[in-house]
């Protein structure tokens, strides 16, 4: 999850309730139509605020558009805290931590997700 600078606590409680609500989970006939409770699937929150880099000029890419530390760590916790009100499987990184993060991509799906208040 990537906070930006102009997002609010409302923001971060319906990214929650719409990560959760997403149907991109094959059903018997291998159509997205599951959502991640349906598969009895849990949820990692990681906070990533590279996710709001600007490559519009030059190389090196900007992150003006990320929330600064306090911010981002206020609407980070309410996330976290909204998701594990709404699903009983959420693991959580640590806040501005480097970490080490594996996974297994299911297939050839990536949803980039922006939601305004």
């Amino acid at each position: 999850m990537c906070a930006e600078r102009d997002d609010s606590k409302a923001v971060a409680d319906r990214m929650i309730a719409k990560v959760l609500g997403l149907r991109i989970f094959a059903d018997a006939e291998g159509k997205m139509n599951l959502d991640l409770a349906a598969v009895g699937g849990g949820l990692l929150v990681v906070s990533q605020f590279t996710l709001a880099a600007d490559t519009s000029r030059g190389h090196r890419p900007g992150f003006t558009g990320a929330a600064g530390a306090d911010l981002g760590r206020r609407l980070y916790e309410r996330a976290l805290m909204t998701a594990r009100r709404l699903h009983s499987d959420v693991a959580s990184g640590e806040f501005g931590a480097d970490m080490q993060v594996s996974l297994v991509n299911d297939g050839p799906v990536t949803i980039p997700m922006t939601l305004r208040a």
